[in-house]
């Protein structure tokens, strides 16, 4: 239960404040619907928050994780992540879906994080997310015809991931979002608080430069 976590609080962001693929519709295809869990749990249901928690856990895990490419780092940040949701739902008033207020706040919580850390961590093959064999810009690089497919899957995996690392918090923030956790442009928008194309237009320069970086095994 989160009641358990005892992390120290932190500000919490307002509502509608400022990323495996599962649709928001497929998980709640398993249970009640968010609103009406949301609901209970501002009225002092805990089990109902705690079933928000198994709900999205696994998602916020891999947001948090590709974004700070540390396994240890990104289980505290999820916790901190539902501590924060949990604090602030009695002001959730359902400006935007739970699912994007949630996102919103274990974005800002990441990039806060990376923020305050003054060096990158080493990366670690073992503890790379194997769910990148699904991304959309794994797929693009390792289609059928290119040089990259002679390359070990675990060769392309780190250096997908310096890549990434490598990338703007503006630019990660969107590849992590749509191509690694499967969310609408129209989401990522509401979540990073920019236009669709502006989204769209990082999306794109983030893919061409994780590809320039890459080019080298194209040759």
């Amino acid at each position: 239960m989160v009641a358990d976590l005892n992390l120290e609080p932190e500000e919490i962001p307002e509502d509608g404040e400022l990323l495996e693929e599962v649709s928001e519709e497929e998980l709640e295809d398993a249970g009640p619907p968010d609103d009406e869990l949301v609901l209970k749990a501002q009225q002092g249901d805990v089990h109902a928050f705690d079933q928000l928690v198994e709900r999205y856990h696994s998602k916020i895990y891999g947001l948090t994780y590709n974004m700070c490419s540390n396994r240890e780092d990104a289980e505290d940040l999820t916790q901190e992540v539902f501590v924060k949701a949990f604090e602030a739902l009695p002001r959730f008033r359902g400006k935007s879906s739970f699912y994007t207020w949630l996102y919103r706040i274990a974005v800002n919580k990441t990039i806060n994080y990376r923020k305050k850390r003054n060096r990158k961590r080493a990366l670690s093959l073992d503890s790379f997310d194997q769910d990148i064999k699904t991304d959309d810009v794994y797929h693009d690089l390792t289609s059928k015809g290119s040089p990259l497919r002679s390359i070990s899957l675990s060769e392309l995996q780190i250096k997908l991931n310096e890549a990434l690392q490598n990338l703007s918090e503006k630019h990660r923030t969107v590849v992590v979002l749509h191509d690694m956790q499967g969310v609408p442009h129209e989401e990522i928008a509401k979540m990073v608080g920019a236009s669709v194309g502006t989204v769209r237009s990082r999306l794109f320069y983030a893919r061409r430069q994780m590809q320039s970086e890459l080019s080298e095994f194209m040759k």
